[in-house]
């Protein structure tokens, strides 16, 4: 495995992240709107995520590369199939234990990486033909970097000091540059928390190409 990775984001317990409650509703929404049944976590932390869709009765598969992650995953949800891989290893690995997903959903993750181009190739290598891509990053516009500064707030936004913090920052032509990039087409692009171009988050939909 690459030496810039972090293998240590924190996981200590099955509480599920404060993005949880708006971000969860959407990925649901698109989900349904797919209709899709077959799903990758990239990314799956502690599990909730793919607990809860479990319970919408998915056919969910989580990967994670915090060994601490796995084993909270694991033992709170045993229903669940969990992988203790990260986008630096090679898909393949994953494919000897499961077949290709329909969709992959990564929630907050892709800001966490040295190198965020290797999301989507991973992406690709699991992904049936014409499978999609979920992806969810803090959201980056001119309003928002704007009220950011006049706040006085990019140290607190930074989580500079955070072990296994952010690392890239995304506007929506970026996050769009980068799958594009890397063979797929985005579809779909909304925000979620707070108001519009002032969001917490925003969602793209892209499909391999």
């Amino acid at each position: 495995m690459d030496k810039m990775v972090v293998d240590d984001y924190g996981w200590d317990s099955i509480e599920e992240p404060h993005s949880c409650s708006y971000i969860t509703p959407r990925i649901l929404s698109l989900l349904k709107k797919l209709g899709v049944r077959r799903v990758l976590d990239l990314g799956s932390g502690n599990g909730v995520l793919c607990s809860q869709l479990a319970g919408q009765g998915y056919d969910v598969v989580g990967v994670e590369v915090d060994k601490k992650g796995i084993s909270i995953a694991r033992s709170a949800y045993p229903e669940v199939a969990f992988h203790n891989f990260g986008v630096e290893d090679d898909p393949h690995d994953l494919l000897k234990d499961e077949t290709p997903f329909e969709v992959i959903i990564s929630t907050e993750v892709i800001e966490h990486l040295y190198s965020p181009h290797r999301l989507p190739i991973y992406a690709q290598g699991v992904l049936l033909d014409q499978g999609y891509l979920i992806i969810t990053t803090p959201y980056h516009g001119y309003l928002k970097n704007l009220v950011i500064s006049l706040l006085n707030k990019w140290d607190f936004h930074f989580t500079a000091l955070r072990h296994g913090g952010h690392i890239k920052f995304f506007s929506r032509r970026t996050i769009t540059r980068l799958l594009t990039d890397h063979g797929f087409k985005v579809i779909g692009f909304s925000g979620v928390g707070r108001i519009p171009y002032l969001w917490k988050s925003m969602v793209i939909v892209a499909q391999k190409i």
